[in-house]
């Protein structure tokens, strides 16, 4: 699998961060396929050995984007975990609408991200990273359920939980694809996932 190497001096982080800034935008412009070491060096002002120093080739770059996406969304996540301390279950719904269009403003302010949520499906190097913090995110989550819904079963939790991770994802799609509309989109998936605490809380017999 490619690899990718972060700077360990504070000096060499300004060349590591243009190459992914670089990268960013040159997915916008070109796509996956088109997208080379040599356009992201010719973009970002540095020499193809810079660009081997840090990553193994375009789908190292891919995964090092990635993964500064993440770790932005990661510590947004984290503040909202902190947030939910407290509230019952159609708070926490609505919370968890929220979060997905929190994590949809985050990728207005990251370069590519929109272009690196659509590689993480389409580049199959990049789907397991996906997969797995996808079904992080959905854990977690399902802890704060099971908290306040014991008597249901976690394993339907965490099936409604994860499926309402896929619709964060795909509304968030669906505000950059039509015109129907972000806060639409968003309030519209409050009620969605209300709804999926209610049923799961209600349905015991299933």
């Amino acid at each position: 699998m490619s690899e990718f190497r972060k700077p360990q001096q504070q000096r060499s982080q300004k060349t590591y961060d243009a190459m992914l800034d670089a990268a960013g935008e040159l997915l916008g412009e070109v796509g996956i396929e088109r997208i080379s070491s040599n356009l992201v060096c010719e973009r970002a002002g540095v020499t193809p050995p810079a660009f081997y120093r840090y990553f193994d080739d375009k789908y190292g770059l891919l995964m090092a984007l990635t993964a500064r996406l993440m770790e932005v969304q990661n510590a947004e996540f984290e503040r909202w975990l902190e947030s939910t301390e407290g509230v019952d279950v159609d708070t926490l719904a609505r919370m968890t609408a929220e979060l997905a269009l929190a994590t949809a403003r985050i990728s207005d302010t990251q370069p590519g991200a929109v272009w690196i949520q659509r590689a993480c499906r389409a580049v199959p190097r990049l789907s397991e990273i996906r997969l797995a913090s996808h079904d992080f995110v959905a854990q977690k989550i399902t802890d704060l359920y099971v908290q306040r819904l014991p008597h249901v079963p976690r394993e339907r939790i965490f099936r409604r939980v994860r499926f309402g991770v896929e619709i964060g994802y795909g509304a968030d799609e669906m505000t950059r694809e039509t015109d129907l509309g972000r806060d639409a989109i968003f309030e519209d998936m409050v009620h969605v996932f209300v709804a999926m605490a209610h049923y799961a809380d209600y349905a015991r017999s299933e």
